[in-house]
């Protein structure tokens, strides 16, 4: 479907008002604009506006209703459900928007709306100080830390939601806002989970954490040889200090310096212990592990801006993730996890993860909208591949890992770890009365449901008492 032409005269007009730059289906620059990180993703908009400044934005978002265009919206495009773009819309870019200030005084960081977990991890490392951020050095911050935000350090510190500071939203009617803890608290809880729902966030201001040193045990394992070792990891992990976290992860084994060549291409187990320590610290809490016949390690300080690149994959693949967040990892619940994995599509750079949780995320605020905090194991099956003709292949694994974990799952899951999986996936994941306060807020603050293009929040009355 072509994208619709908006009149030339508007078209100027909006140009003329931006300090950023738009681009039309006839515009050279158009197909790398309107790409995003997910290759399955194909999507043609009327225009792309890449903003510089919070008043750019205002003003792309009234043009947007003005012109009764559907308004997506773009910070680092890793939505896997290709959210950040729409068809015959118009995407609000903000790419342009990356600038990262850190004040290492008051230890915080404001963070514009467009930044990645790059610009935040490479702004702050020359301080020591680090919080939470996302697994991958490309995803958003503003979108990551709005939907809950889970990461390596999150044991530590606690989620990214958690270190939120403060925000500054442009709302649906085009008006810029505030808020905090103090200004506006409903507005402010909401954002702890509740994505962009209620406006574009231009800037957020996150809390940060001393983190002198950083330490990573990764060991590779046969999958024939990996029963001792998930048991071994499970374990450990329910059991360590709020210091490690890291993941338990099949996968196909990359072609990376510390991987033997017999292995490269072949399905392998590795158990990574991350540790906001010294090496001698990580060792030690890993030991169990370590002690266990494995086939390679990396077993080292390393900072961890670097951790944070290991398991990018380049943009443009094919990708469809799901997960299921669990009771418990009992021994029958790690024979199944460990059966899907033979399931995989392989070689390809798919992932069958499980992320050990617990510590400071159970640990923290309980009133936020995000009962899945408290569970202590999360299975995440992560497909990505790059032959359209695997597409049925990997996404039936995907279905199949969360049917096989089903049995130990709780309703709740961190939205942004699947794809739109259904209303009632969204209305289960922050709880029924949750939902409720939620699309409250919502209706103050979006009552015409512009934005959308998100893990909706329909627009509904205040609470009861």
């Amino acid at each position: 479907m072509a994208p619709r032409n908006i009149a030339e005269a508007a078209l100027t007009g909006l140009r003329q008002e931006l300090t950023g730059e738009v681009f039309a289906p006839a515009d050279a620059g158009y197909d790398e604009a309107r790409t995003i990180y997910n290759g399955v993703i194909d999507r043609r908009p009327a225009l792309v506006v890449q903003c510089e400044t919070g008043a750019d934005v205002a003003h792309a978002v009234r043009f947007g209703r003005d012109h009764d265009l559907e308004i997506a919206v773009r910070g680092g495009g890793h939505s896997v459900a290709g959210m950040a773009v729409v068809d015959d819309g118009m995407v609000v870019d903000l790419r342009r928007m990356h600038r990262v200030v850190v004040n290492p005084e008051e230890r915080t960081a404001r963070v514009g709306g467009g930044a990645t977990m790059s610009h935040l991890d490479r702004a702050t490392s020359p301080y020591g100080l680090a919080t939470t951020g996302g697994r991958a050095s490309t995803t958003g911050v503003g979108g990551f830390t709005l939907g809950g935000g889970s990461g390596w350090l999150e044991r530590k510190f606690g989620l990214a939601c958690d270190n939120l500071v403060s925000a500054e939203l442009v709302t649906a009617d085009g008006t810029t806002v505030h808020t905090d803890g103090d200004d506006d608290p409903d507005l402010f809880w909401a954002l702890h989970g509740g994505g962009g729902n209620f406006g574009v966030a231009t800037a957020i201001t996150l809390r940060l954490h001393p983190l002198p040193v950083f330490s990573m045990v990764l060991l590779l394992f046969l999958p024939e040889k990996s029963a001792d070792a998930v048991h071994a990891y499970r374990d450990l992990m329910d059991a360590a200090p709020d210091e490690a976290g890291g993941a338990l992860i099949y996968l196909t084994a990359p072609p990376e310096p510390f991987v033997p060549e017999h292995l490269v291409g072949r399905l392998v187990c590795a158990t990574l212990v991350t540790y906001t320590g010294t090496e001698a610290g990580a060792r030690e809490t890993a030991a169990p592990l370590i002690a266990l016949p494995h086939e390679a390690e990396v077993i080292t300080e390393v900072p961890y801006a670097e951790l944070q690149c290991m398991l990018d994959d380049p943009s443009g693949l094919r990708n469809y993730w799901s997960a299921e967040y669990l009771t418990g990892f009992p021994d029958d619940a790690v024979e199944v996890f460990r059966s899907m994995a033979d399931t995989m599509p392989v070689p390809t750079a798919s992932q069958h993860i499980m992320f050990p949780m617990g510590g400071a995320v159970a640990g923290g605020a309980d009133d936020y909208p995000l009962p899945w905090r408290t569970s202590p194991w999360a299975a995440h099956p992560f497909g990505v591949w790059e032959n359209p003709a695997d597409d049925g292949r990997a996404r039936g694994w995907v279905r199949g890992v969360r049917a096989a974990m089903r049995p130990w799952a709780i309703d709740s899951v961190y939205l942004n770890f699947i794809g739109f999986e259904g209303e009632e996936r969204v209305v289960a994941s922050f709880g029924e009365r949750n939902y409720h306060r939620l699309a409250a807020v919502k209706a103050r603050y979006d009552p015409d449901n512009v934005f959308r293009l998100n893990h909706n929040i329909r627009p509904g009355l205040p609470v009861a008492a």
